[in-house]
């Protein structure tokens, strides 16, 4: 009772005594340009559009063209038409994380996908497009972290505040590699973006690959592949904004995103309709401006809290040098390549060590693990030279299989 009359005024607080609104102008795919409030409003300011059929339509501001201010919407424009009434929100895009979040699945909003009731608030706002920590005023990356995978501990130790891109085709196994993170990390806190996921596959990652007990200590955020590029932009953001919110109360936070790439295909779907234009393979320029804005978030905090984060790459095609990829590569601390011909052996997950690295690693380790290490990827590198030779010819393997069969009859 206390905790929903602290939440009933808080939000009392937030209520400006006045509001201002415009009209809708006009409507060309997925931009609204509205006129009457151009001058109140700022690039990634909020307005609320009321369609005929009476429901209400977040939207953001992404540009401005002949005194005119241009949105795109968080949801469908159904009932949209010259002349609806356009009101500016009077917030600041701006979250209020609890720790009562946990265990709890979320949308991009913040609101509750998981039925069991509103989401408890907190007392102090986090910006969903936060800056990160000052530079000079960070801790550094220091010691071991247990992502709850034997071959990336050991080949690829990752230090508390590091951050690692995990790059893989489609059907390679990204999302059961998170899931064994999310389960067995000892990490205190686990948050996770599934940004542009396939619908069905949320409740099947919820229920058989994260599992009761992963859930218990994570906070879900989920943006599926049909929402609107707003709605996956921001389902990222939050990820990140509800991560610093545990990291600012000196916990360790591992934050699993996938995927990355489907953030820049956002970014590329919302730049590309404000009319900035398309370079290398399509995504505009603020796509790569962005993408350092995002990942910087992730890392050690002023405090004793850290972000651990791991980001995945979907690269089209299996090409790792496609620009999404070189880019996301430049700016993390190592990566982890996911292996299609190791997937074909049945052997998961797929982690090809010898094109995987952790540039942390060497700090991580005392001198003795790092020299058993050099070792062992040398003795790897030594038999991948020469795996053609220890390997049967496929029409031998065939031969003794069938020979096997046999023998069985």
């Amino acid at each position: 009772m206390a905790m929903l009359a602290h939440d009933l005024l808080s939000g009392l607080q937030r209520i400006h005594p006045c509001r201002f609104y415009g009209r809708v102008t006009a409507v060309l795919g997925m931009l609204v340009e509205i006129g009457g409030v151009e001058h109140r409003l700022s690039i990634g300011g909020r307005c609320v559009l009321l369609p005929r059929d009476g429901r209400r339509v977040p939207c953001e501001v992404v540009g401005f063209r002949h005194n005119r201010a241009l949105l795109m919407p968080f949801g469908g424009l159904d009932g949209v038409g010259l002349g609806c009434k356009a009101i500016i929100a009077d917030a600041d895009p701006v979250i209020y994380p609890h720790s009562g979040w946990l265990g709890r699945v979320i949308n991009a909003l913040g609101e509750p996908l998981d039925g069991r009731g509103p989401l408890p608030g907190g007392g102090q706002p986090y910006g969903i497009r936060a800056a990160p920590p000052p530079a000079h005023a960070r801790q550094r990356v220091h010691g071991k972290v247990d992502i709850g995978v034997r071959a990336i501990n050991t080949f690829l130790t990752c230090c508390r505040g590091q951050r690692m891109g995990i790059f893989a085709g489609s059907g390679v196994g990204k999302s059961t590699l998170l899931s064994m993170m999310a389960r067995y990390t000892a990490a205190d806190v686990t948050v996770i973006g599934l940004v542009g996921e396939r619908g069905r596959e949320v409740q099947e990652f919820l229920a058989d690959d994260l599992g009761p007990e992963g859930l218990a200590r994570s906070v879900v955020i989920v943006a599926t592949s049909d929402e609107s590029p707003l709605m996956r932009r921001q389902a990222a953001n939050l990820t990140l904004a509800v991560a610093e919110y545990f990291r600012d109360r000196d916990q360790d936070v591992l934050c699993l995103m996938d995927s990355v790439t489907r953030y820049a295909m956002a970014l590329r779907e919302i730049g590309l309709s404000a009319g900035e234009p398309p370079t290398s393979k399509g995504y505009t320029p603020s796509v790569f401006a962005e993408l350092p804005r995002l990942l910087e978030r992730a890392g050690p905090g002023i405090g004793k809290g850290s972000i651990t984060g791991m980001f995945t790459v979907l690269v089209e095609g299996d090409d790792h040098n496609e620009p999404i990829a070189d880019a996301v590569r430049s700016i993390v601390d190592g990566h982890i390549v996911l292996d299609r011909a190791i997937a074909e052996r049945g052997r998961y997950p797929a982690v090809n060590v010898l094109r995987s690295i952790s540039r942390t690693m060497p700090g991580c380790n005392s001198a003795e693990e790092n020299d058993v290490v050099s070792r062992a990827r040398a003795s790897i590198a030594q038999y991948e030279d020469m795996a053609e030779m220890i390997r049967p010819p496929r029409w031998l393997r065939f031969s003794m299989a069938s020979a096997r069969s046999r023998i069985q009859e």
